[in-house]
């Protein structure tokens, strides 16, 4: 089955390629010839991740595509300590353009005094068929490291430890993380979907 994921980024392309079952396609943006960034003006993930897979399907019916799904994913890393900031702002915490080191100074710097450091990532995918507008959630709790360490992954990932773990994601590589991150619970619910109503 052909379905579009409303992004560039590589990283989570390849994160989410991985997950879905041999039957699935999984284009991106540069696929199907969007190269402008899509934009973001929304002010909860929720509605982010709605707004790029509308972004998406209007795109697709001027270029008279043919139906297909798309969905689009948005994620955030909410800390408790910050007032669940950088949440919807996570991408673009230290400013434009989007840079991950910038942002995760700028998170080391905000809790510098704090030692209380609970967090949550965040994933909320939005899928777009036909006939429907369908959301599916995943979240994943755990705390703020006081350095970066691992050398995986990408975003927050050198600084988030999950519950039940003493590494950050980035030191616990690909495999472990899409068994138990929030998009990999958000993308599970999103293929049992799409199997379940294949099948």
């Amino acid at each position: 089955m052909k379905i579009i994921f409303a992004s560039a980024n590589k990283n989570k392309i390849n994160e989410i390629r991985a997950m879905l079952p041999g039957n699935f396609e999984l284009l991106g943006l540069a696929d199907i010839g969007i190269t402008e960034e899509i934009p973001e003006p929304g002010t909860t993930i929720r509605e982010n991740s709605f707004l790029k897979a509308e972004y998406v399907v209007n795109f697709l019916k001027q270029k008279n595509f043919g139906p297909v799904a798309v969905f689009a994913d948005d994620s955030g890393l909410e800390v408790e300590a910050l007032n669940n900031a950088p949440g919807v702002f996570s991408a673009r915490y230290a400013g434009e353009p989007k840079n991950d080191f910038n942002n995760n100074e700028k998170l080391l710097r905000e809790l510098q005094q704090v030692t209380k450091r609970k967090a949550r990532f965040v994933t909320v995918i939005c899928l777009i068929t036909e006939k429907e507008v369908l959301y599916f959630e995943g979240e994943v709790k755990g705390t703020i490291a006081f350095e970066p360490k691992g050398d995986t992954g990408f975003g927050y990932d050198p600084l988030f430890i999950p519950q039940g773990y003493r590494s950050t994601f980035a030191e616990l590589g690909a495999e472990v993380k899409n068994a138990i991150s929030h998009r990999a619970k958000a993308v599970k619910q999103l293929v049992n979907f799409i199997s379940n109503r294949q099948s």
